[in-house]
Protein backbone atom coordinates (compact mmCIF):
# COMPACT_ATOMS: atom_id res chain seq x y z
CA UNK A 1 0.00 0.00 0.00
CA UNK A 2 3.03 2.29 0.41
CA UNK A 3 3.12 3.51 -3.20
CA UNK A 4 -0.64 4.02 -3.38
CA UNK A 5 -0.90 6.09 -0.19
CA UNK A 6 2.12 8.18 -1.17
CA UNK A 7 0.50 8.96 -4.54
CA UNK A 8 -2.63 10.00 -2.65
CA UNK A 9 -0.67 12.16 -0.18
CA UNK A 10 1.24 13.85 -3.02
CA UNK A 11 -2.06 14.73 -4.70
CA UNK A 12 -3.18 16.75 -1.65
CA UNK A 13 -2.68 20.48 -2.11
CA UNK A 14 -0.36 21.91 0.59
CA UNK A 15 -0.13 18.46 2.19
CA UNK A 16 2.74 19.46 4.48
CA UNK A 17 0.64 22.22 6.06
CA UNK A 18 -2.31 19.96 6.93
CA UNK A 19 -2.99 19.35 10.62
CA UNK A 20 -2.91 15.82 12.00
CA UNK A 21 -6.69 15.92 12.44
CA UNK A 22 -7.11 16.89 8.79
CA UNK A 23 -4.72 14.13 7.69
CA UNK A 24 -6.64 11.56 9.72
CA UNK A 25 -9.78 12.55 7.83
CA UNK A 26 -7.94 12.43 4.51
CA UNK A 27 -6.43 9.02 5.21
CA UNK A 28 -9.85 7.68 6.21
CA UNK A 29 -11.05 9.00 2.84
CA UNK A 30 -8.16 7.25 1.07
CA UNK A 31 -8.82 3.92 2.78
CA UNK A 32 -12.59 3.88 2.44
CA UNK A 33 -13.20 5.75 -0.83
CA UNK A 34 -10.01 5.16 -2.83
CA UNK A 35 -9.32 1.61 -1.62
CA UNK A 36 -12.97 0.74 -1.09
CA UNK A 37 -12.77 -0.57 2.47
CA UNK A 38 -16.02 -0.68 4.46
CA UNK A 39 -14.41 0.79 7.59
CA UNK A 40 -10.96 1.44 9.03
CA UNK A 41 -9.25 1.19 12.39
CA UNK A 42 -6.89 3.63 14.08
CA UNK A 43 -4.03 1.21 13.36
CA UNK A 44 -4.75 1.34 9.63
CA UNK A 45 -4.80 5.13 9.67
CA UNK A 46 -1.50 5.18 11.57
CA UNK A 47 -0.02 2.91 8.89
CA UNK A 48 -0.84 5.57 6.30
CA UNK A 49 1.14 8.13 8.29
CA UNK A 50 4.08 5.74 8.60
CA UNK A 51 3.99 4.79 4.92
CA UNK A 52 4.24 8.49 4.05
CA UNK A 53 7.21 8.95 6.42
CA UNK A 54 5.05 10.95 8.83
CA UNK A 55 4.86 10.51 12.59
CA UNK A 56 1.47 9.01 13.50
CA UNK A 57 -0.64 10.98 15.98
CA UNK A 58 -0.39 9.87 19.61
CA UNK A 59 -4.14 9.28 19.94
CA UNK A 60 -5.64 8.41 16.57
CA UNK A 61 -8.31 6.22 18.16
CA UNK A 62 -9.37 9.12 20.40
CA UNK A 63 -9.50 11.49 17.41
CA UNK A 64 -11.74 9.07 15.53
CA UNK A 65 -14.01 8.74 18.56
CA UNK A 66 -14.16 12.54 18.90
CA UNK A 67 -15.16 12.85 15.26
CA UNK A 68 -17.96 10.33 15.86
CA UNK A 69 -19.30 12.37 18.78
CA UNK A 70 -18.83 15.80 17.12
CA UNK A 71 -21.74 17.89 15.89
CA UNK A 72 -22.00 17.56 12.99
CA UNK A 73 -20.43 14.13 12.99
CA UNK A 74 -17.28 13.65 10.95
CA UNK A 75 -17.22 9.86 11.24
CA UNK A 76 -19.75 7.07 11.64
CA UNK A 77 -19.13 3.65 13.13
CA UNK A 78 -19.25 0.65 10.84
CA UNK A 79 -18.52 -2.75 12.33
CA UNK A 80 -15.31 -2.49 14.35
CA UNK A 81 -14.12 0.64 12.60
CA UNK A 82 -15.03 4.06 11.24
CA UNK A 83 -15.89 5.64 7.92
CA UNK A 84 -16.64 9.21 6.91
CA UNK A 85 -19.99 10.80 7.53
CA UNK A 86 -21.59 11.47 4.14
CA UNK A 87 -21.19 15.26 4.29
CA UNK A 88 -17.51 14.87 5.19
CA UNK A 89 -16.92 12.43 2.36
CA UNK A 90 -18.50 14.80 -0.16
CA UNK A 91 -16.59 17.80 1.22
CA UNK A 92 -13.25 15.99 1.00
CA UNK A 93 -14.05 14.80 -2.50
CA UNK A 94 -14.52 18.40 -3.59
CA UNK A 95 -11.42 19.48 -1.69
CA UNK A 96 -9.26 16.84 -3.36
CA UNK A 97 -10.70 17.53 -6.79
CA UNK A 98 -11.53 14.19 -8.40
CA UNK A 99 -10.99 15.46 -11.95
CA UNK A 100 -7.54 16.88 -11.16
CA UNK A 101 -6.46 13.66 -9.46
CA UNK A 102 -7.68 11.57 -12.39
CA UNK A 103 -5.76 13.76 -14.83
CA UNK A 104 -2.58 13.51 -12.77
CA UNK A 105 -2.77 9.74 -12.43
CA UNK A 106 -3.53 9.30 -16.13
CA UNK A 107 -0.41 11.31 -16.92
CA UNK A 108 1.60 9.08 -14.57
CA UNK A 109 0.50 5.98 -16.43
CA UNK A 110 1.05 7.55 -19.83
CA UNK A 111 4.65 8.26 -18.86
CA UNK A 112 5.19 4.49 -18.73
CA UNK A 113 4.12 4.26 -22.35
CA UNK A 114 6.84 6.71 -23.40
CA UNK A 115 9.51 4.51 -21.79
CA UNK A 116 8.65 1.55 -23.97
CA UNK A 117 10.27 0.92 -27.37
CA UNK A 118 8.09 1.28 -30.44
CA UNK A 119 6.23 -1.85 -31.42
CA UNK A 120 3.14 -3.93 -30.81
CA UNK A 121 3.67 -4.07 -27.02
CA UNK A 122 3.72 -0.27 -26.80
CA UNK A 123 0.56 -0.08 -28.91
CA UNK A 124 -1.08 -2.67 -26.65
CA UNK A 125 -0.17 -0.64 -23.55
CA UNK A 126 -1.62 2.48 -25.19
CA UNK A 127 -4.95 0.66 -25.67
CA UNK A 128 -4.75 -0.61 -22.09
CA UNK A 129 -4.38 2.95 -20.82
CA UNK A 130 -7.26 4.04 -23.04
CA UNK A 131 -9.40 1.61 -21.02
CA UNK A 132 -8.26 3.30 -17.82
CA UNK A 133 -9.04 6.71 -19.29
CA UNK A 134 -12.71 5.82 -19.76
CA UNK A 135 -13.04 4.17 -16.35
CA UNK A 136 -12.88 0.54 -17.53
CA UNK A 137 -10.83 -0.58 -14.54
CA UNK A 138 -11.36 -4.32 -14.91
CA UNK A 139 -10.44 -4.22 -18.59
CA UNK A 140 -7.31 -2.22 -17.78
CA UNK A 141 -6.14 -4.81 -15.25
CA UNK A 142 -6.93 -7.74 -17.54
CA UNK A 143 -5.07 -6.22 -20.48
CA UNK A 144 -2.08 -5.20 -18.35
CA UNK A 145 -1.77 -8.78 -17.16
CA UNK A 146 -1.91 -10.10 -20.72
CA UNK A 147 0.83 -7.64 -21.68
CA UNK A 148 3.10 -8.78 -18.85
CA UNK A 149 2.61 -12.49 -19.60
CA UNK A 150 3.14 -11.97 -23.32
CA UNK A 151 6.32 -10.08 -22.61
CA UNK A 152 7.67 -12.87 -20.41
CA UNK A 153 6.85 -15.46 -23.08
CA UNK A 154 8.85 -13.50 -25.65
CA UNK A 155 11.69 -12.88 -23.21
CA UNK A 156 12.00 -16.58 -22.36
CA UNK A 157 11.88 -17.68 -26.01
CA UNK A 158 14.66 -15.26 -26.88
CA UNK A 159 16.92 -15.43 -23.83
CA UNK A 160 15.97 -18.13 -21.32
CA UNK A 161 14.43 -21.07 -23.16
CA UNK A 162 16.99 -23.65 -21.99
CA UNK A 163 16.68 -22.60 -18.35
CA UNK A 164 12.89 -22.61 -18.51
CA UNK A 165 12.75 -26.05 -20.14
CA UNK A 166 15.13 -27.42 -17.51
CA UNK A 167 12.71 -26.27 -14.79
CA UNK A 168 9.74 -27.56 -16.75
CA UNK A 169 11.36 -31.00 -17.10
CA UNK A 170 11.20 -31.40 -13.30
CA UNK A 171 7.45 -30.79 -13.19
CA UNK A 172 5.15 -33.37 -11.57
CA UNK A 173 1.90 -31.37 -11.69
CA UNK A 174 -0.57 -33.08 -14.04
CA UNK A 175 -2.27 -29.76 -14.79
CA UNK A 176 0.75 -28.88 -16.92
CA UNK A 177 0.06 -30.35 -20.36
CA UNK A 178 3.44 -29.75 -21.98
CA UNK A 179 6.90 -31.13 -21.17
CA UNK A 180 9.01 -28.83 -23.33
CA UNK A 181 8.51 -25.39 -24.87
CA UNK A 182 9.29 -25.25 -28.59
CA UNK A 183 7.00 -22.41 -29.68
CA UNK A 184 5.01 -19.57 -28.15
CA UNK A 185 1.66 -21.40 -28.16
CA UNK A 186 3.09 -24.08 -25.84
CA UNK A 187 2.90 -21.66 -22.92
CA UNK A 188 -0.91 -21.85 -23.07
CA UNK A 189 -0.68 -25.44 -21.74
CA UNK A 190 0.78 -24.18 -18.45
CA UNK A 191 -1.47 -22.68 -15.73
CA UNK A 192 -0.36 -19.14 -15.01
CA UNK A 193 0.47 -19.83 -11.38
CA UNK A 194 2.71 -22.73 -12.43
CA UNK A 195 4.29 -20.59 -15.13
CA UNK A 196 5.32 -18.05 -12.49
CA UNK A 197 6.67 -20.89 -10.34
CA UNK A 198 8.75 -22.24 -13.23
CA UNK A 199 10.12 -18.77 -13.98
CA UNK A 200 11.29 -18.46 -10.40
CA UNK A 201 12.78 -21.97 -10.13
CA UNK A 202 14.65 -21.35 -13.40
CA UNK A 203 15.96 -18.11 -11.87
CA UNK A 204 14.49 -16.10 -14.73
CA UNK A 205 12.77 -13.75 -12.30
CA UNK A 206 13.73 -12.71 -8.77
CA UNK A 207 11.75 -13.72 -5.72
CA UNK A 208 10.49 -10.14 -5.36
CA UNK A 209 9.11 -10.22 -8.91
CA UNK A 210 7.54 -13.62 -8.21
CA UNK A 211 5.70 -12.09 -5.23
CA UNK A 212 4.48 -9.23 -7.41
CA UNK A 213 3.22 -11.62 -10.09
CA UNK A 214 1.48 -13.90 -7.57
CA UNK A 215 -0.28 -10.91 -6.03
CA UNK A 216 -1.26 -9.45 -9.37
CA UNK A 217 -2.56 -12.80 -10.60
CA UNK A 218 -5.02 -12.85 -7.70
CA UNK A 219 -6.18 -9.34 -8.60
CA UNK A 220 -6.53 -10.30 -12.27
CA UNK A 221 -8.59 -13.34 -11.29
CA UNK A 222 -10.96 -11.08 -9.36
CA UNK A 223 -11.38 -8.87 -12.44
CA UNK A 224 -11.67 -11.52 -15.14
CA UNK A 225 -15.20 -12.59 -14.21
CA UNK A 226 -18.33 -10.91 -12.80
CA UNK A 227 -18.02 -10.38 -9.05
CA UNK A 228 -18.90 -7.94 -6.30
CA UNK A 229 -15.28 -6.87 -5.85
CA UNK A 230 -14.82 -3.11 -6.26
CA UNK A 231 -11.84 -2.15 -8.42
CA UNK A 232 -10.84 1.46 -7.77
CA UNK A 233 -8.43 3.76 -9.57
CA UNK A 234 -5.66 3.44 -6.99
CA UNK A 235 -5.56 -0.33 -7.37
CA UNK A 236 -5.47 -0.05 -11.17
CA UNK A 237 -2.57 2.41 -11.11
CA UNK A 238 -0.59 0.22 -8.73
CA UNK A 239 -1.31 -2.84 -10.87
CA UNK A 240 -0.20 -1.30 -14.16
CA UNK A 241 2.86 0.45 -12.73
CA UNK A 242 4.08 -2.68 -10.97
CA UNK A 243 3.81 -4.90 -14.05
CA UNK A 244 5.22 -2.42 -16.55
CA UNK A 245 8.12 -1.26 -14.38
CA UNK A 246 9.02 -4.59 -12.78
CA UNK A 247 8.38 -6.93 -15.71
CA UNK A 248 8.00 -5.28 -19.11
CA UNK A 249 10.73 -2.64 -18.70
CA UNK A 250 12.96 -4.76 -16.46
CA UNK A 251 13.32 -7.81 -18.70
CA UNK A 252 14.40 -6.29 -21.99
CA UNK A 253 13.95 -8.32 -25.16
Amino acid sequence: MTDAVNRFYNSIESASSQTQVALIELFVYFLTVELGRDAVSAKEVDSCFSDCDLTPPRATAARLAEGFKAKPQRFVKSGNGYKLQRHMREALSKKLGAETTTSQTSATLRSLEHNMPAGSAKDFLAETLDCYGVGANRATITMAWILAMSHLFDYILKHKLVAFNDALAKNTDKRVKVSVITQRDDFSDIPEGKFIEFCRSAKIISNDVRKILDQKLQTRNSCAHPSGVKINQTKVIDFVEDLVENVVLKYRI
